[in-house]
């Protein structure tokens, strides 16, 4: 797995759900288990089959997470060059196509969200942006064809 940045309440909340999910969820599980095998034969048990099944769902999600504490980048202010676009950046943007402005927070992945103007730094967008400077102009390959943007601010 590639290197993943998170902010540290992001980090935080994934090391509190790995918590629950290794403590709380694993007991439900097992209780699940536990009354499903009640059932006598489990050769044919449904409940049985279902709970064994979301056991192995639950244990998915756990490597993931400890996969993603463990190659996670916290995003740090003070080493980042806040003259050039990194993660954590909030980009004021002039969208040269549509004459509009736009503002985007940069983010890891995980946190992304564009619907709330957080972009990942994987997207088109983000990977363009970048190590980018105030006043540059980027171009993006979208399905709609190539979007051009200037920076006007970066803010950390």
């Amino acid at each position: 797995m590639a290197e993943v940045y998170l902010t540290k309440e992001a980090y935080k909340e994934l090391e509190d759900k790995l918590a629950n999910l290794k403590s709380v969820g694993r007991v439900e599980i097992a209780k699940k288990i536990q009354f499903a095998r009640s059932f006598g034969d489990i050769s044919e048990n449904s409940e049985y089959d279902a709970a064994r099944e979301e056991e192995a769902i639950l244990e998915q999600e756990i490597t993931q997470i400890e996969e993603t504490l463990r190659n996670a980048q916290i995003i740090s202010k003070s080493a980042t060059d806040t003259s050039k676009v990194g993660v954590g950046a909030n980009v004021e943007l002039y969208d040269i196509d549509f004459d509009e402005k736009m503002t985007l927070k940069i983010m890891g992945s995980i946190e992304s969200d564009p619907t709330t103007g957080k972009i990942s730094n994987e997207s088109p967008l983000g990977k363009a942006l970048i190590g980018k400077s105030k006043g540059e102009e980027v171009d993006v390959t979208t399905p709609a064809g190539i979007q051009r943007y200037k920076i006007l601010s970066i803010k950390y």
